[in-house]
């Protein structure tokens, strides 16, 4: 797909500005198809909201995005038979079987699996076909029933209470490293460095350290492999990982532009990852107080490897490779080291129990031993 932005026209134009109308961030569809400023304004609010890039322009993703939202609760049929269905319908759907005390896992808008047992759980529960498709019968029966779920999001209870189940110690655990990028795909580049390569390097220090206190690490890349994040979701479900860590570093559109940032999955309407949440706060801690690196902080978002991820995931933006102090750090072995210390403390501190867990930036590697 192509990608559009201000000052292109056509028939693509149209259905975007039909969207966001539809969705009530543009006051009237305009009568020619011009992206002008206030397509531009629009389109942005609705990447905000959305937890998407926030840049303006209409690629693959915001596409995507733009479809899914103009789907409501039973405008089609909904099932797992030849496709994976994608949309707020999907959204609502797993929202309302998680209030009725059915585990969609994560609330995620896509029917999956995990959505599809739970729909046929709650057929066969209340007499209806256990067929696993919300037609107009399962629909009406999902709206007539109150809400049985009280005390909290249902799937954030989920989220802790399995964390809590699986113990403080690392050793057993799976943890998928992410090394973004990489083949023919570099990505950031800038004195010298290009991001592919860094973080293949920082996925292999960090796989020795989770190596050696009995993690089982996969790493979704080799040098000259580029998967989709698509694909690097399906292999992290596939291992049933604990958690995922995937690692990138980022250019600016100035030398100005620098510091970490760690991202999790998360909407603007407040359906997130808890746990997920959780890691990427403790990344974000434990890599800023070991390194001078300035705090960008952690946001939530709704990028494919974070969003098709069946467990906790995180994506690390270390620095900005088109920054000069950041670059003269990234391309020091001895940085790479502290933050792979790092972000394995992290993990740890994740499945300490409160009364355990240490203050940020002073657990090191020998201590996890005695954990």
């Amino acid at each position: 797909m192509l990608v559009y932005r201000r000052g292109d026209t056509g028939p693509a134009v149209a259905e975007i500005q039909a969207a966001l109308a539809q969705l009530g961030l543009l006051p009237t569809r305009p009568d020619e198809p011009v992206f002008d400023q206030p397509t531009d304004w629009a389109v942005r609010e609705f990447q905000q909201n959305r937890g998407l890039v926030v840049d303006g322009s209409v690629g693959p993703e915001t596409w995507g995005a733009l479809q899914a939202a103009r789907l409501s609760l039973g405008d089609r049929l909904l099932s797992l038979a030849g496709r994976w269905y994608v949309g707020d319908d999907v959204t609502a759907l797993q929202e309302r079987l998680a209030e009725l005390g059915f585990d969609t896992g994560r609330v995620d808008g896509v029917f999956g699996p995990l959505t599809e047992t739970a729909l046929r759980s709650f057929q066969r529960e209340y007499g209806l076909v256990p067929d696993g498709v919300c037609g107009p019968r399962t629909l009406r029966a999902l709206k007539q029933l109150g809400r049985l779920v009280t005390g909290g999001r249902p799937q954030q209870l989920r989220e802790s209470e399995q964390l809590h189940r699986s113990g403080a110690a690392l050793a057993g655990k799976v943890v998928v490293v992410d090394p973004g990028h990489g083949g023919p795909v570099r990505g950031a580049e800038g004195h010298g460095l290009d991001e592919a390569s860094i973080v293949l390097d920082l996925a292999a220090r960090l796989e020795g350290r989770l190596t050696a206190v009995g993690v089982r690490t996969v790493v979704t890349r080799g040098a000259d492999s580029c998967p989709t994040d698509s694909e690097r979701a399906a292999l992290a479900n596939e291992v049933r990982a604990d958690l995922v860590l995937s690692l990138h570093v980022d250019r600016g559109s100035t030398p100005a532009c620098q510091g970490v940032a760690t991202y999790h999955y998360g909407t603007g309407s407040g359906t997130t990852s808890t746990m997920g949440e959780r890691l990427a706060s403790l990344v974000q801690r434990e890599v800023v107080a070991r390194t001078d690196l300035l705090d960008c902080r952690v946001h939530a978002k709704t990028w494919a490897l974070l969003r098709l991820t069946q467990m906790p995931a995180v994506r690390l933006e270390l620095g900005h490779v088109t920054h000069p102090g950041d670059a003269a750090r990234l391309a020091d072995p001895a940085f790479r080291d502290v933050v792979a210390e790092g972000v394995l403390v992290a993990v740890q501190r994740l499945y300490l129990p409160v009364e355990q867990d240490p203050p940020t930036g002073l657990l090191r590697l020998p201590d996890l031993a005695h954990l």
